[in-house]
């Protein structure tokens, strides 16, 4: 989520008010997302727990051309780990587990046994291969695996560092985690997640996942090539992702978990604060996500064509999920702009029938230089070189710009438009307005 941090940086000082918001701009942009097939989508909030938007954009198989509702099923990926973690953390009330456990009390032969702990699982400080790295990962993904074989595939990684001295995301300890809430219990991980957080609260749409059924409305991964959607070429089966990224869901029902987990309903306060102990920019099976002045907590999460995200902003007491089953946008975009949205900021809706153009390196060379703020403590470099365009902020890595007239300049992969000073037939190559998430500040050449 780097470019929600990019945001912070920046716009740190901007205040946030959450209230009542303008749910018809909501319903128009992600109506918008749909309808120029930038994505496929479902959007849901609450406050205190109850519901107060939910939106469905997009088709739970578009051969079939059915449409997505409220109890349509979506593959979340990561976001499982969450769930994994909470499963963990009741354990260890329960005295059954430690965060202090070695792996060698259940699986003695794996690289590094006797000092992998838990905890280093928890917080991806174990320093096990990320398996889903592999290069053989996308033959595998499609092919039923048995829980003995999946341990033998990650047991036959070399390990990256020693445990404790680093973090590095691993789908593989999150997967060992299930097999050792197995081991430690005697219980199937599906059996634990059924009663310890399915029924407890009550989630009528979540569940294992399993091969997709558009028929029992759940959705399908689409792709979008030569101007259409199609379903994804390939489905990975669920015995793979396991413990670190088989849950299906739906955004309502993600919301009543986070609400949970966060309001101690699931685990204990004690359990809460290690589980946001945060190193690296990661948890124990959760992390931060900054908004302007504002921290969610929560995890995101990405299988096949499906994307997620499922955060809880504590201030507020609001939780909000997103769920797609195909995109053709950044992600991270459509967070930035329900966000936007909800908190009332001057976000500009996107105007997707706007064109490119192309400006000759001899008109690029003129918006050349180093502009500073009076507001930002930064300086932003434009660089025309080789008939391209580019800006870099001071601690940033530079990005390219795309000219969509010859005063504006846009980067859409963080929302980022360069407006220059002056007129279409008088351009001011002196000035520029940055406008980010709906924040305006001007900049002005050394």
């Amino acid at each position: 989520m780097k470019k929600l941090i990019l945001l912070t940086l920046l716009l740190c000082s901007t205040a946030l008010f959450a209230q009542d918001f303008d749910k018809e701009k909501l319903d128009t942009y992600i109506n918008l997302l749909q309808e120029n097939n930038k994505a496929s989508l479902a959007v849901a909030i609450a406050k205190a727990n109850k519901p107060m938007y939910e939106k469905y954009a997009g088709f739970l198989s578009q051969e079939a051309k059915l449409k997505m509702n409220a109890n349509t099923k979506f593959r979340i990926g990561s976001i499982t780990k969450t769930f994994t973690a909470v499963i963990i953390f009741q354990l260890i009330e329960e005295g059954k587990l430690t965060l202090d456990s070695k792996v060698s009390s259940f699986y003695p032969t794996m690289k590094n046994a006797d000092k992998i702990t838990i905890a280093h699982l928890l917080s991806h400080q174990s320093g096990i291969f990320n398996f889903t790295d592999a290069p053989a990962i996308l033959s595998i993904m499609t092919q039923q695996k048995t829980k003995a074989e999946l341990l033998e595939i990650i047991k036959d990684q070399p390990s990256d560092f020693e445990p404790g001295t680093q973090t590095s995301y691993s789908n593989s300890g999150y997967v060992l985690l299930g097999l050792i809430i197995e081991a430690a219990s005697g219980k199937s991980y599906e059996k634990h997640l059924q009663t310890r957080i399915i029924r407890k609260l009550g989630l009528k749409n979540t569940a294992y996942g399993a091969k997709i059924q558009t028929n029992k409305n759940q959705a399908n991964s689409l792709n979008f090539q030569n101007g259409k959607w199609l379903n994804f070429p390939q489905e990975s089966d669920m015995s793979i992702p396991f413990s670190a990224g088989a849950i299906v869901s739906t955004p309502n029902d993600l919301n009543k978990f986070t609400y949970a987990l966060f309001n101690n309903k699931l685990v204990s306060a004690q359990s809460l604060v290690k589980m946001k102990e945060i190193k690296d920019g990661l948890g124990h099976g959760i992390f931060a996500v900054p908004f302007y002045n504002k921290t969610g907590y929560g995890h995101n999460g990405k299988i096949d064509s499906f994307d997620s995200s499922a955060y809880y902003f504590e201030a507020d007491d609001m939780s909000i999920s997103i769920l797609t089953n195909g995109l053709n946008i950044d992600f991270n975009d459509i967070m930035i702009g329900v966000l936007s949205i909800y908190y009332n900021m001057d976000f500009e809706l996107p105007k997707y029938d706007e064109k490119p153009i192309e400006l000759s390196a001899t008109a690029l060379a003129q918006y050349a230089g180093t502009f500073t703020s009076e507001v930002l403590p930064i300086q932003m470099i434009i660089k025309a070189e080789n008939g391209e365009i580019t800006a870099q902020a001071t601690g940033q890595g530079a990005f390219p710009l795309t000219a969509y007239s010859n005063r504006e300049f846009r980067f859409d992969e963080a929302a980022i438009v360069l407006l220059f000073g002056g007129t279409a037939d008088a351009v001011d190559y002196n000035s520029f307005t940055l406008k980010q998430a709906g924040q305006q500040f001007i900049f002005k050449k050394q």
